[in-house]
């Protein structure tokens, strides 16, 4: 598997190749340094481990200080293993978008998704509501209704759908499409929503 760490600068909308109009997340995609190959005799895998983004020296921990050192760059915000890479890379290469993607690619986004904070069963899974939707209530129409059984087995069970903490979480969109890649720019355009805010650092894999 092949990939590249970016950064999710927003989305907008172009024409493609087709002349089809389409909605398009823009990434930023510095090119990413090499700070590890993982190899099969002495990791018992095979990874590249790349690192993007300047992070500041003292919000960066000794160990990752010394890692850096070791591959000659600077302390980054990102640090991604690739599994199985076929790219011929050595510690402190870099890899740019190019490298990796070309245009009508399909890729996967990995992202933090944008958080919520604490919701109700309607925003967080699609209850009904209105209309007798939970379980007949007349004057309660955004509340879950009935959660438990009766005597048997006298609990609420596992994975109940019920109000609580929305959005935060790792996030992975399949099946994208690269539409366009302006290489001397280091950005990447993908057809469709990707997870997490602007700005936010995110995984794009082939």
């Amino acid at each position: 598997m092949n990939g590249i760490i970016g950064k999710k600068i927003g989305m907008t909308s172009i024409f493609d190749a087709s002349g089809k109009y389409v909605a398009v997340t823009v990434v930023e995609a510095l090119p990413n340094v090499v700070t590890q190959v993982k190899s099969l005799d002495k990791d018992g895998y095979r990874a590249l481990q790349l690192a993007a983004f300047e992070a500041k020296e003292k919000n960066t921990s000794k160990q990752m200080l010394g890692h850096f050192k070791a591959a000659s760059t600077t302390p980054k915000k990102k640090v991604v293993e690739f599994r199985n890479s076929n790219l011929a890379k050595s510690v402190g290469d870099q890899v740019v978008i190019t490298d990796v993607f070309a245009e009508g690619d399909k890729v996967s986004a990995v992202g933090i998704s944008k958080g919520k904070g604490f919701q109700g069963v309607m925003k967080r899974h699609g209850f009904g509501g209105v209309g007798d939707s939970t379980h007949g209530q007349h004057n309660r129409l955004r509340a879950p209704g009935s959660i438990g059984a009766s005597s048997f087995p006298s609990k609420v069970v596992k994975g109940m759908r019920m109000a609580g903490r929305t959005g935060n979480d790792r996030v992975k969109v399949r099946n994208l499409r690269v539409v366009k890649i302006l290489a001397d720019q280091n950005v990447i355009l993908i057809k469709g929503a990707i997870p997490g805010h602007k700005g936010s650092l995110i995984t794009i894999e082939k």
